[in-house]
């Protein structure tokens, strides 16, 4: 059972949720540190680091030190892990928290020691680790326990988490660096070559959350976008609708489907037939791009449906698999 102050982290590319047993998710901040180049001391964590993206000066670097949800800046991602908790359980702590943290499936072994290490220098007297596939499933609130398949797709900020769960294990998986950064990188791309605009990654994420879609809305919504014209260099404004957000995002989306369709078809047919009774559940921020259910279950012929509050189900199941101890491990 959980502790006073045990906790499980969701660390993910693009943002960090805390979850704390009897008080739910206590924390919910970007993945963003800013750090003066020169002496790497932290100026800001967080969202007022995230403000800061694209537009500090030379001297202040604003960097996020996860990339495709894995620890690419080991330093920043332990002053950041030590920031959070110390915002979480207080600076001055009696007790170090056992901590959970959920890691993307097939990452080595080397990977899950920097997560380790990184939790444990930010304060931690514990750490356990857990897949995301399987942490998203228990968020979601899908009995892992039981002796019949269950499918999650969790899209996060890095990676795709696609996996078949029976009897708290993965029977057959697949961890894709396709999610919510590439389809920022699809939009800028898309916006560079269709309009000659350049925008930044802010730009692209708002465009992504306000307008994206992958499937024809009822009716097209827009947006007003600000960029760089590469022709002329100056500052130009469009309204851009959410029809070119298809097209802008296919490139992702369709390697997002045929991952979904290579792990169906790798699954044991017993397991194949419990699938396509309950369907696939889709999970994190990417899961929320406006018809990717629709996309995916068009793709795959089976019945496919967004968690509810689907960003959380990672950060929920981390936390109560505290509680699972088979299905967290050192």
């Amino acid at each position: 059972m959980f502790g006073s102050q045990d906790i499980g982290i969701d660390l993910g590319t693009a943002s960090v949720l805390v979850y704390v047993k009897g008080k739910g998710i206590v924390l919910k901040e970007p993945s963003v540190v800013a750090a003066h180049k020169k002496t790497g001391r932290v100026l800001a964590v967080g969202e007022d680091a995230r403000r800061m993206l694209g537009r500090t000066p030379e001297d202040i670097i604003a960097i996020r030190p996860l990339r495709d949800g894995v620890i690419s800046d080991y330093e920043m991602t332990e002053k950041m892990l030590r920031y959070f908790l110390n915002k979480v359980v207080g600076k001055k702590f009696f007790f170090k928290p056992k901590v959970v943290v959920c890691v993307p499936t097939g990452v080595t072994e080397v990977e899950k020691r920097s997560v380790r290490d990184a939790t444990e220098d930010a304060g931690a007297r514990e750490v356990l680790l857990i897949e995301e596939p399987i942490a998203a499933a228990i968020g979601a609130g899908i009995d892992i326990s039981k002796p019949y398949g269950s499918m999650v797709v969790d899209i996060g900020g890095g990676t795709c988490d696609i996996a078949v769960i029976s009897l708290n294990g993965i029977v057959v998986s697949d961890s894709i660096k396709v999610a919510g950064d590439k389809f920022d990188d699809a939009i800028i791309k898309y916006m560079k070559k269709k309009h000659n605009l350049l925008i930044g990654e802010r730009t692209a994420e708002e465009l992504k959350i306000n307008i994206g879609a992958t499937f024809p809305r009822k009716e097209t919504i827009y947006m007003e976008v600000t960029g760089r014209n590469l022709i002329s260099g100056l500052p130009k404004t469009l309204n851009i609708g959410s029809d070119e957000m298809i097209e802008a995002l296919d490139e992702p989306v369709q390697e997002i489907l045929e991952a979904v369709h290579n792990v169906l078809e790798r699954t044991p047919p017993e397991i194949a037939s419990d699938i396509y009774d309950r369907g696939i559940v889709m999970t994190g921020g990417g899961s929320l791009l406006y018809g990717l259910d629709m996309r995916i279950q068009q793709y795959t012929r089976v019945p496919c449906y967004v968690a509810e509050d689907a960003i959380s189900c990672v950060a929920i199941g981390t936390g109560r698999a505290l509680e699972i101890s088979s299905a967290a491990k050192r």
